[in-house]
């Protein structure tokens, strides 16, 4: 079990912290006091890996005093279960960050101006970002760092990115696949339908895909596929892309496509990245 304490000033993005680290796999719990966390714990170690990974907000206005949040810090940690994120930001970034969505600071309405609120509530904090494991200042960092920033810090293996890869083989005359992301067409591939011991198998059965890859053109075009698709891949995770849908379409989605995407899928799966495989047509009938 992996429990994580996310903390920090508000305005600081605890929320889109904790947004991203759901898209890697954490339960989310939102402003949990800390009387509670060490119940919630007890319930997460017996539900049976379901509850593996967990994040807890925790912000200003949870609690008068840290001590009880330090005493469970120290209780999780003594079992080697429990860090805590904080995240920070300048108050300069923070206030802009407010006019800009003109929120409400928690403690403006004891304070005499945002300024004050937001200053005020980084003298409070500073015990609490004392005692985390991780702090990350988001001042100059964009959406896209503070995600890979956390995937870096708290991704699991195999995480490639954080970034999912759809794989789908399609037919043209269906119609294109609307969450497409990339579309490849194939169609200038010789068509197995016109064999007949191919016509009523699918690019998933050996002999239809040794028939696609047969013809050196075919070869060609996969491979330079493959470079594209290896170039292209950390660029989209590194701007932050949690999902990249990729469709390869031929006339009726149940050979060239089929076996083109099948293939590609194999590549971008050993490239290391989490990847999905669909043939959203290969079951109609011709």
């Amino acid at each position: 079990m992996e429990i994580l304490i996310i903390s920090g000033l508000s305005g600081g993005g605890k929320s889109k912290a904790a947004s991203f680290l759901e898209d890697i796999g954490f339960y989310i719990v939102d402003n949990m006091p800390a009387a509670m966390i060490l119940k919630f714990a007890e319930f997460c170690a017996g539900g049976n890996g379901r509850y593996g990974r967990v994040a807890l907000v925790y912000d200003v206005r949870t609690a008068d005093t840290f001590t009880e949040l330090f005493e469970v810090l120290d209780t999780l940690k003594a079992k080697g279960v429990c860090r805590m994120l904080f995240l920070d930001a300048s108050p300069e970034t923070i206030i802009k960050r407010y006019k800009e969505t003109r929120r409400r600071h928690p403690l403006r309405d004891s304070a005499d101006s945002l300024e004050a609120a937001v200053r005020w509530e980084r003298e409070l904090m500073e015990p609490v970002k004392d005692r985390a494991d991780v702090v990350i200042d988001t001042s100059n960092r964009s959406t896209a760092q503070l995600r890979n920033e956390l995937l870096a810090r708290f991704g699991g293996e195999g995480e490639k990115g954080g970034m999912t890869v759809s794989v789908s083989s399609f037919g043209f005359k269906y119609g294109l696949p609307l969450e497409a992301d990339l579309v490849f067409d194939v169609r200038f591939m010789p068509n197995p339908f016109y064999i007949e011991e191919l016509r009523h198998r699918t690019g998933l059965d050996q002999p239809v895909s040794d028939y696609v890859f047969s013809f050196q053109r075919n070869q060609d075009f996969l491979a330079r596929l493959k470079d594209l698709i290896g170039f292209t891949l950390p660029l989209y995770a590194e701007e932050g892309k949690t999902g990249l849908v990729i469709a390869v379409g031929c006339t009726g989605g149940h050979h060239r496509s089929v076996a083109v995407a099948h293939a590609l899928t194999e590549y971008i799966r050993g490239q290391g990245y989490h990847v999905l495989e669909n043939h959203r047509d290969m079951e109609r009938e011709s």
